[in-house]
């Protein structure tokens, strides 16, 4: 889906736990390169190709992969990327969720001891195929680290905004150019109406909630959430009210 000029929510579909899913990672690109936030699951790698080709944007365009955190439908695709590209892509993230990204830690909600209550309801099979991807998760070498308040020189300006409690090192991103506010899964949208952080899915409630304040320095006029996408009506009111609640 267009967003604006260069930048593309794409609509990525995968089942799990028996029901089917949209994931919503964002491409961004100008004349000189392109980038990717978030690479989906484990083996989307040709469903990433196609929605960059409808978009016009060929993948040995990209240049730079930005990880709004470390979890497993977020970095699964990244190595396929990568092994794919061969080389001149460079991954960026937070340094607190590096370690996690590269292998050096055990992603935080992507073992078997984290996810056994989804497991447990799981027929056999599923639960074995689940297994094994848990115990072998994806891993990729982050080539730059990302730190609150950096700005990033690529299409019209990447503001980096720390918004941690869903992970550690959770960041979201401000597109300056065209005001438009990528939230990982800082907030979740339901029909446009933004809701979050995901009590189930958050470890640490209080400090999600307080990354919420930090939206308000910005100008934004479009959220993209990457489970439930699009927000784009009233987005200072609808940020005030989760705030104050």
């Amino acid at each position: 889906m267009k967003i604006a000029s260069g930048i593309e929510m794409l609509e990525l579909q995968v089942e799990t736990f028996g029901s089917c899913l949209e994931l919503n990672p964002t491409l961004i690109w100008d004349d000189e390169t392109a980038i990717l936030i978030d690479t989906g699951t484990p083996r989307q790698l040709e469903q990433i190709r196609a929605a960059m080709d409808k978009a016009g944007v060929f993948l040995d365009k990209l240049k730079v992969v930005i990880l709004t955190h470390q979890d497993l439908d977020h970095i699964g695709s990244l190595p396929e990327i990568l092994q794919e590209s061969g080389g001149g892509i460079e991954v960026y993230a937070h340094e607190l969720d590096a370690p996690y990204i590269e292998g050096k830690l055990p992603l935080l909600k992507g073992n078997p001891d984290s996810m056994a209550w989804q497991l447990e309801s799981l027929p056999e099979a599923e639960r074995r195929k689940l297994l094994t991807l848990v115990e072998n998760p994806p891993k990729a070498k982050v080539d730059k680290t990302l730190a609150d308040g950096q700005k990033l020189p690529y299409c019209g300006g990447i503001h980096v905004i720390f918004t941690p409690g869903h992970t550690p090192g959770h960041i979201s991103l401000y597109l300056e150019q065209s005001k438009t506010l990528v939230v990982g899964d800082a907030m979740f949208s339901v029909k446009g109406i933004l809701m979050g952080p995901h009590p189930q899915s958050t470890p640490d409630m209080n400090t999600a909630l307080r990354s919420l304040e930090k939206y308000l320095d910005f100008d934004i006029q479009t959220v993209i959430c990457y489970h439930g996408g699009l927000s784009r009506n009233n987005i200072k009111d609808q940020l005030q009210k989760l705030i104050r609640k």
